[in-house]
C-alpha cells in the first residue's frame, strides 16, 4: 500500500521549531537575564504549549550553550562565558569564510545588489539604535553568502553556535561601534564584485572575529 501522508508532522515541528527561537530570543535580548531559573510551567503559560515542546527546545538551548541544566535542581540561562563566546566565534568566522570562498566565484549581479540593499538597510538600523532591525539586517547580508555557497554543512553549523554569539552581537549593534560593520560589508561587497573569492573569505573572517573587540564588525 502507498506511504501514508504525515499529517501534522509539519505542523508538530513547526511548533517546535516556534518555541525554541521564542525562548532563545528571550535569552538574547535579555527578558531572561543569565542566571535566571526557567520554570516549565511558567514558559507553558507564556507560550500555551505544552511540556513536550518545552523540554525539547531546553535541550536545544542546552546544547547550543544558552542554557545550563542542574538534574533534580532547575535550569537556569547559561552565564556570559567569554571562553565558550570565543569559541562559538571562531566556529562561526571559519563557517562564514568558507560560505564567502565558496560563494562568490557563484554570485551575479543580483545577488550582489542584495547584498548592498541588505547593507543599507543594516547602516540605516545601526544610526537608529535599533538592534532588532541591524541584526535582521545583518543576518540577510551574510546569509547571502551561505545560501549561495552550495554547502548544506554550513548552516548545519551555524544553527549550533550562532546563540552563543548573539548575545555579544546584539550587544555590539547596540552601540555606536556597530558603524563599523557598514564598512566592513561594503569592502566584502566590493571584494565579491571583483571576483576575489579570497579577499572577500578573509575579509568576511575578520568581520565576525573583530565582534566583541576592536571596532570592525
Amino acid at each position: 500500500m502507498p506511504t501514508p501522508l504525515p499529517h501534522g508532522i509539519h505542523k508538530r515541528s513547526l511548533l517546535r521549531n516556534d518555541v525554541y527561537e521564542s525562548i532563545r530570543d528571550a535569552i538574547v535580548d535579555g527578558t531572561f537575564a543569565p542566571g535566571e531559573r526557567l520554570r516549565d510551567p511558567e514558559l507553558e503559560a507564556w507560550l500555551g504549549v505544552s511540556r513536550t515542546p518545552i523540554r525539547e527546545a531546553l535541550l536545544r538551548l542546552e546544547r547550543a550553550g544558552l542554557i545550563v541544566s542542574q538534574p533534580g535542581r532547575a535550569t537556569i540561562v547559561a552565564p556570559l562565558d567569554p571562553a565558550s563566546t570565543v569559541g562559538a566565534q571562531q566556529v562561526v568566522a571559519a563557517m562564514h569564510e568558507l560560505a564567502a570562498r565558496l560563494a562568490v566565484p557563484l554570485l551575479g549581479k543580483a545577488e550582489l545588489a542584495e547584498m548592498t540593499a541588505a547593507n543599507s538597510r543594516f547602516a540605516a538600523a545601526v544610526k537608529k539604535n535599533d538592534a532588532d532591525a541591524a541584526l535582521a539586517a545583518d543576518d540577510e547580508f551574510h546569509g547571502l553568502l551561505v545560501g549561495a555557497c552550495g554547502n548544506e554543512m554550513v548552516p548545519v553549523m551555524l544553527e549550533q553556535a550562532m546563540p552563543v554569539l548573539r548575545r555579544v552581537e546584539r550587544q555590539r549593534f547596540s552601540s555606536h561601534e556597530a558603524q563599523h560593520s557598514v564598512a566592513a560589508h561594503a569592502d566584502i561587497i566590493r571584494l565579491a564584485a571583483a571576483g576575489d573569492a579570497d579577499g572577500a573569505a578573509l575579509a568576511t573572517r575578520e568581520n565576525w572575529l573583530s565582534l566583541g573587540s576592536t571596532p570592525e564588525r
